[in-house]
């Protein structure tokens, strides 16, 4: 399973804005001791999140699962803001910000990154 948007994916992302801030839902799952390489990520992420204007809006463990299949269940939750896709999209591209996402690629084995839409 993929654990990093492709460049297929970023490029549907930014054709499919409807302009606005986003709301990133982000559903993780850790390789075996990948949940310390994943704070360690976290940590570096934070100026690149005040950079391009994004905010932590809630980071959370997994706990009990109610309506889901066996395998379903979630390492941990995080749900990030932007300002825009595009804030978004200039973060993920920034090369510093590069040199850091092998921390999240080696920390997970799963992950669901899902853009939302204000209903």
């Amino acid at each position: 399973m993929a654990v990093d948007p492709r460049k297929e994916d970023l490029e549907r992302l930014a054709a499919e804005d409807p302009g606005g801030p986003v709301v990133m839902l982000n559903l993780l799952r850790f390789t075996p001791g990948g949940e310390a390489t994943y704070q360690e990520y976290a940590r570096h992420t934070g100026p690149f999140l005040k950079r391009y204007g994004g905010r932590l809006l809630y980071a959370g463990q997994g706990s009990t699962a109610l309506v889901a299949e066996d395998g379903q269940a979630w390492d941990a939750i995080l749900v990030v803001q932007y300002p825009s896709r595009d804030a978004f999209l200039r973060m993920v591209a920034d090369p510093e910000y590069r040199k850091v996402t092998e921390l999240r690629s080696t920390a997970l084995s799963e992950a669901v990154l899902q853009a939302t839409v204000p209903w």
